[in-house]
């Protein structure tokens, strides 16, 4: 090749190459478009009309203690100091069984005073009758020698107002009786207070006091319950008036007597709602055998609760 054509080539080329170096060779990596997200399948179960509700349990579950009718702490009526303890924690006891006594050698004075007083006024009462059956028969015959015209009228007189006198000394005297007999009852009933008694037939629960304490009036001495029949006492939702009935059957449950089942007949329903909560107050009766079961216990009652 001559040099001229060798001329003309070489700018050319260089031209090339500059052009070459300039710009990246390697190829321009093309990114996919990324391809649409599949919509998830529609679950026909999952989806709930806003029309729909929840379905409701078909029991209601409520709590509550066991209770029992009679249930109370037995006080002292009197001021006194106790002279013997006859009754135990756990003793069972029938109704007026002595459960302590308090020191009686004072009321117990008293009431042989007063009875004393009371025979010595009915003794002087059948005097003073006696009297006035004489004073009676005394203005009986004077007034017979009135008729006669044996004696004056003032001696008629005298006698008759004499034998009135008399009366009014007897029914003095009968007020006097009773007073006395009175009084005396009034003591025996103090000496009563001296002894401590059972209000009913139970079982002693507590007992407060010991021999020899001063204890005054109101003090409790001893707590004593029944064991049966026992009560459950509950609340339910507003919603229950008047779906629940007197003698409907409930079943109850507790924790402390593992799966035994246990019912109870509902006795009383509240006739008003509780404002601050909501709430009706239902009482039932266990009925059937209440074994293990113990007064104080929280059981479960299921209630039927359907719309």
């Amino acid at each position: 090749m001559s040099l001229k054509t060798m001329a003309r080539i070489l700018p050319i080329f260089l031209v090339v190459v500059w052009h070459f170096g300039c710009t990246d060779s390697r190829p321009t990596e093309v990114k996919a478009a990324p391809r649409p997200a599949a919509s998830a399948p529609v679950d026909s179960t999952s989806t709930s009309s806003p029309s729909m509700t929840p379905q409701r349990e078909p029991f209601f579950t409520a709590s509550g203690p066991l209770i029992v009718e009679h249930q109370v702490d037995v006080a002292a009526q009197r001021d006194g100091v106790i002279a013997e303890v006859q009754a135990e924690p756990g003793l069972m006891v029938r109704a007026g069984q002595l459960l302590a006594r308090l020191d009686d050698q004072q009321v117990t004075a008293d009431l042989d005073a007063a009875r004393a007083r009371t025979r010595s006024t009915a003794a002087d009462l059948k005097n003073w009758e006696a009297e006035a059956k004489v004073l009676e028969a005394d203005a009986e015959r004077a007034r017979k020698m009135w008729e006669a015209q044996l004696i004056t009228q003032e001696q008629w007189d005298h006698a008759r107002f004499k034998a009135e006198s008399d009366q009014w000394d007897v029914k003095r005297v009968q007020e006097m009786l009773t007073n006395a007999q009175e009084t005396e009852r009034s003591l025996e009933l103090e000496l009563e207070k001296t002894r401590v008694r059972a209000p009913f037939a139970g079982v002693v629960a507590r007992r407060y006091v010991r021999a020899g304490q001063q204890v005054n009036r109101g003090d409790r001495m001893f707590w004593i319950t029944e064991t049966s029949p026992l009560r459950v006492q509950f609340t339910l939702p507003e919603r229950f008036a008047g779906k629940i009935q007197r003698g409907q059957a409930l079943e109850v449950t507790s924790v402390d007597t593992g799966d035994a089942k246990f019912t109870a007949k509902v006795m009383e329903i509240s006739p008003v709602i509780d404002p601050s909560s909501g709430t009706i107050e239902v009482l039932a009766q266990l009925v059937g055998p209440t074994k293990d079961l113990r007064p104080g216990m929280t059981t479960s009652i299921r209630i039927p609760d359907q719309p």
